[in-house]
């Protein structure tokens, strides 16, 4: 699908970007050309990119490969400091894993995949570390089903026309058709289960936090073990809990503030 870009659009924003999207936990480190290939720049434009970044502090590099500074925090705690969702969040994460001794997280959409904003671990049950700034794809992950079963259905449409569904493992929902079914059904009941779709073992229970005006701006979650808490065991325990925490989040948001605009 081509994207329209505006008469206003500063491609060179884009490409500079892009650059630092390249760095991640697989490529901590890159070579010029690297960069190059990653970004589909050219080495001059790479190069330059990667000069200007290093005179702003963002990127360092030893004479061959680059990398990302600490500096580079700064562009997601911008953002996070703009919201209080996070900072409202956390007591109430807090209280709910104090209760269910599980795992807790807040998370928003963005484009197709879900940003952890917020998150109290107890034990450590997946392979991959979450943090904040975490992402993954909305459709395998109860958060996410929870924020897209919450869109207006213009922009769930843009999402279904542009979503490629990977099977992360063999029990991920395997069609645009099943997501549409399973999204119907989030969307009745207030919330979404999801076992074993992200990743093996790991079953995860997610609720809306919505604004003052009923939007739904982010999730909470509860995530658990698949051996040592049943299906039947999520819903009767876990799920009237994380209810509770979600209405007491929601409750809290600010009024009608700019953030939660730019959330939904």
């Amino acid at each position: 699908m081509t994207t329209v870009r505006s008469a206003d659009f500063v491609q060179s924003l884009e490409r500079g970007l892009a650059v630092i999207r390249a760095f991640d936990r697989s490529h901590p480190e890159l070579t010029l050309s690297e960069v190059a290939a990653s970004t589909g720049v050219t080495r001059a434009a790479a190069r330059r990119f990667l000069l200007t970044l290093m005179d702003l502090g963002y990127v360092r590099t030893d004479g061959r490969f680059f990398s990302l500074s600490p500096r580079v925090l700064e562009l997601g705690y911008a953002y996070l400091s703009s919201l209080s969702l996070p900072e409202v969040a956390e007591v109430h994460l807090e209280a709910l894993v104090a209760e269910v001794n599980e795992s807790s997280s807040v998370s928003v959409l963005d484009g197709p995949d879900v940003v952890y904003v917020a998150r109290v671990p107890t034990s450590r049950i997946m392979t991959v570390t979450i943090n904040v700034g975490t992402r993954f794809p909305a459709y395998a992950t109860s958060m996410g089903r929870v924020l897209l079963a919450g869109l207006p259905d213009e922009d769930l449409a843009a999402y279904f026309d542009g979503v490629t569904i990977d099977r992360l493992t063999a029990r991920t929902i395997g069609t645009v058709s099943a997501l549409k079914t399973e999204l119907q059904r989030v969307r009745a009941q207030g919330w979404s289960l999801v076992d074993q779709e992200l990743e093996q073992g790991l079953r995860a229970v997610a609720a809306p936090i919505r604004d003052r005006a009923g939007r739904t701006v982010a999730a909470v979650n509860i995530s658990t073990a698949a051996s040592r808490t049943t299906l039947e065991a999520i819903r009767r325990d876990l799920v009237p809990p994380l209810l509770a925490a979600a209405a007491r989040i929601s409750a809290d948001l600010p009024a009608a503030t700019r953030a939660e605009r730019r959330i939904s």
